[in-house]
């Protein structure tokens, strides 16, 4: 038996004229499975509203105060940390330098002086390093490839600043 043309009047929402509806209960008493596509097509048509439970608001504003705290919470514990991680970083890297302050003050001096002397000599170095690899670099590789590397260090840095985007924005809603 041809299902198709019956098929496709259930299933599209077309008008269909006095002929094809003819036809189409004719086909509907003698076949079960059009039947129950024209059962399933009528019961989508007519959606029943459902009402909630009882006390669905109550539990729903609840659940929601409920996450909004946790999240509140979550941000609190994060930045702790993060300002603990700092403050440890930030000891480390200082503690010489307080270490020496506790001593004499001319070991003192003589440590500021060298790690300021450390960090000019390291950024003259660089200064000279970058300057010498962008005089060499073009003699060696040609524009097309100098181009297509700053697409793709574009290309990444972009996607860094979305990924940091979205884990750092806070979801709307529930």
């Amino acid at each position: 038996m041809n299902h198709r043309p019956f098929e496709d009047w259930l299933l599209e929402d077309q008008p269909l004229t006095l002929e094809q509806k003819r036809e189409l209960q004719s086909h509907l008493r003698i076949c079960t499975t059009c039947s129950a596509i024209a059962e399933s097509n009528l019961a989508l048509h007519s959606p029943s509203i459902v009402s909630p439970a009882p006390g669905f608001k109550d539990r729903f504003q609840i659940r929601l105060a409920r996450r909004r705290s946790e999240q509140w919470w979550r941000q609190i514990v994060g930045t702790v940390v993060l300002v603990l991680i700092g403050l440890g970083l930030l000891y480390w890297l200082v503690s010489p330098i307080i270490q020496e302050a506790l001593n004499a003050p001319a070991d003192w001096i003589t440590t500021v002086v060298g790690y300021f002397l450390f960090i000019l000599t390291s950024l003259q170095v660089l200064s000279v390093v970058s300057t010498i690899l962008l005089r060499v670099i073009p003699t060696f590789v040609s524009p097309t490839v100098l181009f297509v590397l700053s697409l793709v260090v574009s290309g990444i840095s972009l996607l860094w600043i979305v990924s940091i985007w979205r884990v750092t924005r806070t979801p709307q809603g529930v």
